[in-house]
């Protein structure tokens, strides 16, 4: 009887042991394919937002290599990076909120009691800016001419201004 009950012991912890090692393994086998879908589908997420983000700065100077080439062939002797230039030439239009009429290259005429600022700027290439801009109530995009002058300042030039309806 005893010789019969450790067999049967035997044979039990036999297929318990067999039972948890097909477990386990099918188990590892399972974490290894959705670990390998995830990364997958994660990098092509990945990729999907990279292009967008390269179709989405297409028109900016920092993609544009014809825009960039522009400042090194310029008439005059100074060489201007264009990494350094966008900041400028966006902290120059910018200071102009501080006007107390508002932003004069809104292209807008004050309409309350809030005069109208520029929030948002992007230099498109050497010559253009699209910018937005709203006096809290009303809003609307305007797009720029700039032009560096020989004195490292610059000015701009209204080109075309859209006020959104309320």
């Amino acid at each position: 009887m005893k010789n019969s009950l450790l067999l049967y012991a035997l044979i039990l912890s036999l297929v318990f042991n067999v039972y948890t090692y097909m477990f386990l393994s099918k188990e590892v086998t399972f974490e290894q394919e959705k670990y390998k879908k995830t990364t997958t589908r994660l990098k092509d997420s990945l990729q999907s937002v990279s292009n967008k983000l390269s179709d989405a700065n297409y028109f900016s100077l920092e993609k544009n290599e014809n825009a960039q080439n522009y400042f090194e062939s310029a008439k005059s002797d100074k060489i201007r990076n264009y990494a350094t230039l966008i900041p400028y030439v966006t902290a120059q239009l910018l200071d102009l909120n501080s006007n107390p009429k508002g932003n004069p290259y809104t292209g807008q005429e004050q309409l309350g009691a809030n005069k109208f600022l520029i929030n948002k700027v992007k230099v498109l290439n050497h010559r253009w800016i699209i910018a937005d801009y709203s006096d809290g109530e009303y809003w609307g995009e305007v797009l720029l001419k700039y032009f560096i002058n020989e004195d490292e300042s610059v000015s701009f030039e209204v080109n075309q201004s859209f006020l959104y309806q309320k």
